[in-house]
């Protein structure tokens, strides 16, 4: 018997211990991550599930109202969610908790149901179970956008011979170049780099304020990195890094200087990113989505393909109740 009750703040430290005992816990599932958002921005509406009394399942999320309807939503402050999982998951316990969930948001008066479900990739122990049961029970697909994934081999050396030639020629032009790649402390450079891009090709400004990013920066020292490439000792390009879990690293912020475009540093940074990676254990690199609302970035999704990537579905699903 499941039992689903609403999460309490002074829980917080078990949901934490709890997340890296799962199957597909990530950094974007912790209480820690969540709450770097002000707590007036999002009205938390997070669940923990119990199995015979023990914790059994986590589920970051809250209250919105999209389309006039009050909606139980993935927690709107990670970039994926749904629930954390046992590496033992069974078929009838994964239609138990879709079940379940049903209830609870009807119960709750909630009108609908949006999950955030994190590429099946980020699993230890890969299984379907749950996007079954949720298609199952009348889920549907709101939105689908692929993200791009490169499988890293055991060696530099193994994982560069997926690299087109012109990725490699680009790697060896910015070694010519003297482009130095270091991990760096200087976010407040990265930001200025980042915000004058997403301006320039995209008229946006970045998910995170810069205040944000350095909280987060200062939270997790060990899971959130910035990779930058310099040019005499002027930082040029930069990659923000999220420890997803022990096998995967994600990619979040990717951006460069358009004036020292010529110099390839964006490639040298993958490259050494790539290098320090295998020698870190991770096995799969997640460079991110190039599709916005399911459209692609065609020259985005060429370019991490260009370095071996392949891609696979980041899906949002939802459940209209009527109640």
């Amino acid at each position: 018997m499941l039992e689903f009750l609403r999460f309490q703040k002074d829980e917080e430290q078990a949901w934490d211990l709890f997340v890296p005992k799962t199957n597909n816990g990530t950094i974007f599932h912790l209480r820690s991550f969540l709450n770097y958002h002000p707590e007036s921005r999002f009205k938390d509406h997070s669940v923990m599930v119990r199995k015979k009394g023990s914790l059994f399942s986590l589920l970051p999320a809250a209250e919105q109202v999209l389309k006039g309807k009050k909606t139980l939503v993935s927690h709107p402050g990670a970039t994926v969610g749904s629930f954390t999982l046992p590496e033992n998951l069974s078929i009838a316990d994964s239609f138990g908790l879709v079940k379940k969930l049903i209830e609870y948001a009807k119960n709750e008066k909630f009108q609908c149901i949006r999950i955030s479900l994190p590429p099946n990739l980020y699993q230890r122990r890969l299984s379907n179970y749950m996007e079954y049961s949720f298609f199952k029970f009348g889920f549907v697909y709101a939105k689908r956008e692929v993200t791009s994934i490169l499988f890293l081999e055991e060696t530099i050396e193994k994982t560069e011979m997926k690299f087109r030639p012109s990725h490699l020629r680009a790697v060896r032009k910015a070694i010519d170049k003297n482009i130095v790649v270091k991990q760096s402390k200087n976010i407040e450079a990265f930001y200025a780099i980042l915000k004058d891009n997403l301006e320039i090709r995209h008229g946006v400004s970045p998910t995170h304020t810069l205040g944000e990013l350095m909280n987060l920066f200062n939270l997790f020292p060990d899971k959130i990195r910035l990779f930058a490439a310099f040019y005499d000792e002027l930082m040029i390009a930069g990659v923000v890094t999220f420890q997803i879990n022990q096998r995967v690293l994600l990619a979040f912020y990717i951006s460069h200087d358009e004036r020292y475009s010529d110099l390839r540093a964006v490639n040298i940074l993958f490259y050494n990113i790539f290098e320090w990676a295998i020698k870190s254990k991770f096995e799969v690199f997640d460079f991110g989505i190039f599709t916005v609302n399911g459209e692609p970035n065609m020259g985005l999704g060429r370019f991490k393909e260009n370095f071996g990537a392949s891609g696979i579905f980041r899906d949002t699903i939802e459940l209209n109740l009527d109640c």
